[in-house]
């Protein structure tokens, strides 16, 4: 569909017609004056004349009515507009903050009859939330004995998967520095013009390498409004084979025993979101369908209609008409003059 912004522009066609209807018309008297060789002058006036009749006449009328239709169509700014299109509309902008520290290498997440690493099931699990996530902004980010940001705020869902499942544990170093992807968090979540804010953090441990309080760092989020989830990542128990990989001196451990639950409860409370414990894939599987209950993905939808600007196209039109009637006023004024010049020999 074709549509003018200014279609009022279309009311000066018909001005170069009132302007010859109604303008005084042009003065023809010519100064009298005596010299010789008068009859020789009138001839090449009439030769002038009969050059002018040959360029005027119906087609240049045409095609200078044409030129500046095309100009007021440019003036006007047509408008090509496409079909509407569908936009998912959450408004929300959403952070997972990854612990990828050396303990999450730890194997004790039980998947079928087998044993997984932590980092691979929240790398799985993770993936499969972001893709339910479309219409809200995503971003990663990654720490260890420090913070860093993987991915800002994006709708490129995809992408922030890639950078989630590429991810290798001790890139960011051994230790876990929670305070730090808190506050890493809640910088790039401010800076969004959005008002729902939300963190997701997943880690294994307890802070040891942080600058900045875990707690304080939630203090600030919760003042900027962005609520953080916790969960902590985890089997309670893991029996260790003995002697040979045989029962005998096997021995039962607590492979989450550095994990600081009370810590991850009051970071989540303090904001207004939530702590979840996650022991398997499944448990983990479960939080994520809580968090998607508890931030719901909105349903309105807004709609986009491409548009591409046509102005191009008729000035270009009124360009090629110009060239061709001087080209066409320049042969024929050189047609007629070479006859003239054949008929004086």
């Amino acid at each position: 569909m074709i549509t003018l912004v200014w279609p009022a522009m279309l009311l000066l066609l018909p001005l170069p017609w009132l302007f010859r209807r109604f303008a005084p018309p042009r003065s023809t008297e010519r100064p009298a004056l005596r010299a010789p060789f008068f009859q020789r002058w009138q001839s090449l006036a009439n030769d002038d004349d009969k050059s002018v009749v040959s360029v005027t006449g119906k087609v240049p009328a045409i095609a200078m009515w044409a030129i500046w239709l095309c100009m007021l169509f440019a003036a006007a700014q047509p408008l090509w507009v496409g079909e509407a299109i569908e936009l998912p509309n959450s408004g929300r902008d959403l952070m997972l903050a990854v612990d990828i520290s050396g303990s999450m290498r730890v194997e004790d997440m039980q998947v079928g009859n087998r044993m997984a690493r932590r980092i691979d099931a929240v790398k799985q699990l993770g993936s499969d939330f972001m893709s339910r996530r479309s219409g809200d902004r995503l971003g990663l980010i990654l720490f260890g004995s420090r913070a860093y940001l993987q991915s800002p705020l994006s709708f490129d869902i995809q992408t922030v998967q890639r950078f989630l499942l590429e991810s290798q544990i001790g890139f960011a170093g051994q230790e876990t520095a929670i305070g730090d992807a808190i506050g890493l968090a809640v910088k790039r979540l401010q800076e969004g013009p959005t008002t729902s804010r939300v963190l997701i953090l997943l880690t294994d441990g307890q802070d040891t390498a942080s600058t900045v309080d875990p707690l304080e760092a939630a203090k600030l989020a919760a003042d900027l409004g962005v609520r953080i989830y916790t969960i902590g990542i985890g089997a309670d128990s893991l029996t260790l084979p003995g002697l040979l990989g045989s029962p005998l001196g096997a021995r039962t451990v607590n492979p989450s025993a550095d994990l600081d639950e009370s810590s991850l409860i009051a970071i989540a409370s303090s904001t207004g979101g939530q702590y979840f414990r996650a022991r398997d894939p499944e448990e983990l599987a479960t939080v994520y369908r809580l968090l998607e209950k508890l931030e719901p993905m909105e349903v309105d939808k807004a709609l986009y209609r491409p548009q591409q600007s046509l102005t191009a196209l008729p000035l270009l039109i009124a360009i090629a008409l110009s060239f061709a009637l001087v080209i066409r006023y320049l042969w024929l004024h050189r047609s007629l003059s070479f006859g003239s010049s054949e008929n004086k020999s």
